[in-house]
């Protein structure tokens, strides 16, 4: 299981942009004002061999009793539950503060490896901008820089020293994992329930009633599943108790151990931000996906035709996955999810020939060339699958690393329909030709 890294600190001290530089993304927000950050962000990254997630979190303000402020401080203290490494970001040039003395006593009461990232230290002497940060009691400080990347890699490397290289041999269990994600109180473990004809967890009409991640094996059709019900949070101490039972971390966990995952949504309650993160992060990690929205039985006709336009508008990313609009609690919908899941997960384990593809391609240029780019236009010449669980598709060609988004999508709906790819996140890696020429101009 892959570790998670959470990011936490007062606002403005630099934690999305030590996000963006750790997943080498541009997923959070960066500017030069405070609180810009006030939901957690998710991604993935990776040190040499070594893969691990990020969370990054709001600005920490764990004395302010409501507000906005307020829930922001939950969700950061509900990431630290359940983080294994946290990153505490200080700013150098500001010095320490109350407010980081106030965080650094929070953090101190945990049973986690917690490192001090001074940030802003460009062209400061590191010493120097370190010397206040001993006073907070975390260990020696980590004089950074997130925005030119100065002194970040010694940073993740101390912080993941302490975990295993992933074992690449390890034996695979023939049954399918499906994890089933979503927000609390939105039927997850009923739909378990009902499908095993049992009740085997706890469903209480009370958010956050699963407390840990469950796995149920099941057999379904002469097929073998383990079900992973999606939870609440892990019980840490009385400090916790009064957080919103929502383990992200948890979840995301979840997801990258799964084959298939289940995104259940609820019919009767807008898609929220929650909802979209949690999609996004499912087709980074190139799982298979598939949505059950749930609770559809106690809608009325205008309620479902404007649920549906919503779900399209805010999940129009997910148009890879199968949507089935179902009721756990009345079992109306759940076999078709099965199939989908099925259908899904060999989607992601598909096999495409060579030949098959290098004819798909040439049909796909013929039909439509790409657009040029500057005064030449890219020729994408034959094509192979470079994996599977996501499928991985690599174009070789001249000039195809020009290839604009647009002609990749075009390439992505092709493919899929190609090779039926329905349920699954589609890989497209371009890989262009060297310039024989390129060595003789420089001569």
């Amino acid at each position: 299981m892959k570790p998670t890294i959470v990011l936490v600190g007062r606002p403005n001290v630099g934690k999305s942009t030590l996000f963006n530089r750790l997943t080498k993304s541009r997923d959070a927000i960066v500017a030069d004002m405070p609180g810009l950050t006030r939901d957690r962000h998710y991604g993935h990254g990776k040190l040499g061999t070594k893969p691990y997630l990020v969370v990054d979190t709001g600005g920490f303000e764990p004395l302010v009793k409501e507000g906005i402020l307020h829930e922001m401080a939950r969700q950061t203290e509900q990431a630290i539950a359940e983080a294994d490494a946290v990153i505490f970001v200080v700013d150098g040039r500001s010095g320490l503060t109350p407010h980081d003395k106030e965080i650094a006593n929070k953090l101190r009461r945990l049973a986690r490896p917690v490192f001090v990232a001074v940030n802003k230290a460009e062209g400061m002497n590191s010493g120097m901008v370190e010397a206040d940060f001993h006073e907070l009691g975390l260990g020696e400080p980590n004089a950074i820089s997130a925005a030119h990347g100065e002194g970040v890699r010694g940073l993740v490397e101390l912080a993941l020293e302490a975990f295993p290289e992933p074992d690449e041999h390890e034996e695979q269990s023939s049954a399918i994992r499906v994890a089933i994600v979503g927000r609390p109180n939105v039927g997850k473990s009923t739909m378990i329930n009902t499908l095993l004809g049992e009740e085997r967890v706890i469903a209480f009409d009370a958010p956050g009633t699963t407390r840990d991640s469950i796995e149920i094996d099941f057999e379904r059709g002469g097929k073998q599943y383990v079900l992973v019900d999606t939870a609440g949070m892990r019980k840490r101490g009385k400090v916790f108790e009064s957080i919103e039972k929502f383990s992200v971390v948890k979840t995301l966990q979840s997801i990258e151990d799964a084959n298939v995952v289940i995104l259940m949504v609820d019919a009767q309650a807008d898609v929220s931000d929650q909802d979209a993160h949690i999609a996004d992060f499912i087709v980074q990690s190139g799982r298979a996906l598939v949505v059950a929205v749930n609770k559809w039985d106690g809608l009325d006709a205008y309620t479902r035709e404007q649920t549906r336009e919503t779900l399209q508008r805010k999940l129009k990313f997910l148009s890879f996955a199968k949507f089935h609009f179902v009721s756990a609690k009345e079992n109306i919908g759940l076999e078709s999810v099965f199939r989908s899941v099925d259908s899904a997960f060999a989607a992601a384990m598909t096999k495409m020939s060579t030949p098959r593809l290098a004819r798909v391609l040439a049909d796909a240029v013929a039909k439509q060339a790409p657009p040029k780019h500057g005064v030449f236009r890219p020729k994408p010449r034959y094509a192979h699958q470079g994996g599977s669980n996501p499928p991985i598709i690599v174009v070789h060609g001249n000039a195809v690393d020009q290839i604009a988004d647009s002609y990749r999508r075009y390439l992505e709906h092709t493919f899929r329909e190609a090779f039926k790819l329905q349920g699954t996140p589609l890989r497209i890696q371009f890989v262009t030709a060297k310039n024989p020429f390129a060595d003789k101009d420089k001569k």
